[in-house]
């Protein structure tokens, strides 16, 4: 097991202030560990936050159907369980990460199947769940019909976000505040609302940021990325430069806005213009130079915490009201407990 998930409690030290949540991480092999430590640094930072503390414990889950290379599989078969395991397991909450599409209808995609019997169970069967980014359009078009819509350049960078309807999940943020987003693709705020969706921010360059649906559980879906390190859209960006430079595609990526210092900028922007006029994998070499030389601020830490915080509060006191009523239940009908008892020793042998 990952050193990092070694602070993960048992279950048999498990109480009414732990949380079981689940995260399905669908990203590509490359980014596999990098979005447990990003989504378990997040969890731990809010939990930390929370007045009189909340344990977390994170089990790392996958969708079956997901091509892997040998590195990717290796990690899924050490340290993931396959989400078809769900039906006999118990989750407060689930996080479900997206990932690059290969075909362009969601609805090909090769775990499409797996991924919508996971919606159906976490709707009935979660306090909460998050869908993030390309899992928050796939859970939108199998839910709502609600289909996403491609923008001509891909969004990318720290984007200002604004606050329109006050929120559990929200209180306590900033009318205003940044997150990060890397997608080409969005969900229409006309489609979300007529279908039930309750729009919590938005950001007048690239839409719809945070925004829920109220099942059986309550469905949090984030367009962005609050869980994102400090250095994430710097390593995308290499990612990318480094496709167009090996010709894997044909436009030159867009830095990610108000991200790199005004000097990082223009010496991107001068190495761009040379590859441009003469793609050469060695170009490479020099971006990631200059790179690897940057201290980047995580500004939206304090905001990301903030809401995670008010989500895992969300589920536990979700999680103490329905123990509430199974033991005023249990009151009502002093018999059930009984019965449930003699019920289970007479299974017995």
């Amino acid at each position: 097991m990952p050193a990092y998930l070694n602070s993960i409690p048992s279950s048999k030290h498990l109480n009414l202030r732990c949380l079981n949540i689940g995260l399905i991480n669908n990203m590509p092999d490359g980014a596999l560990e990098a979005t447990e430590r990003q989504f378990l640094s997040l969890l731990n930072a809010a939990s930390d936050a929370t007045p009189e503390g909340i344990t977390v414990r994170l089990s790392l889950y996958s969708l079956p159907g997901i091509p892997r290379n040998e590195i990717g599989a290796s990690r899924i078969r050490n340290f993931y369980t396959s989400t078809e395991t769900f039906l006999d397991t118990h989750f407060d909450g689930l996080i479900v990460t997206g990932r690059e599409p290969l075909t362009p209808n969601l609805q090909d995609e090769p775990y499409w199947d797996s991924f919508t019997k996971v919606l159906e169970w976490a709707r009935e069967n979660t306090h909460s769940t998050v869908w993030s980014c390309l899992a928050a359009h796939a859970a939108a078009l199998h839910m709502d019909g609600v289909t996403r819509v491609r923008s001509p350049h891909k969004h990318c960078g720290v984007f200002d976000c604004a606050q329109l309807a006050s929120h559990t999940l929200t209180e306590g943020t900033p009318a205003r505040f940044s997150l990060p987003h890397s997608r080409w693709n969005g969900l229409p705020e006309d489609a979300l609302t007529a279908s039930g969706y309750n729009v919590l921010t938005r950001s007048s360059d690239v839409g719809v940021d945070t925004f829920v649906k109220q099942f059986k559980s309550l469905f949090l879906f984030f367009q962005g990325h609050p869980e994102y390190e400090s250095n994430t859209l710097l390593l995308e960006y290499r990612r990318d430069v480094g496709r167009f430079l090996r010709q894997e595609t044909k436009i030159y990526p867009l830095m990610p806005r108000n991200y790199f210092a005004p000097d990082t900028v223009q010496a991107l922007t001068a190495l761009q213009r040379k590859a441009e006029n003469s793609p050469d994998e060695k170009f490479l070499a020099e971006v990631s130079d200059i790179l690897e030389k940057l201290g980047i601020e995580n500004t939206w830490a304090p905001t990301a915490q903030c809401i995670y915080k008010n989500w895992l509060q969300y589920i536990l006191a979700q999680k103490n009201l329905k123990n509430l009523d199974r033991q005023h239940a249990d009151e009502a009908n002093p018999l059930h407990g009984e019965t449930a008892t003699l019920a289970s020793a007479a299974s017995l042998p």
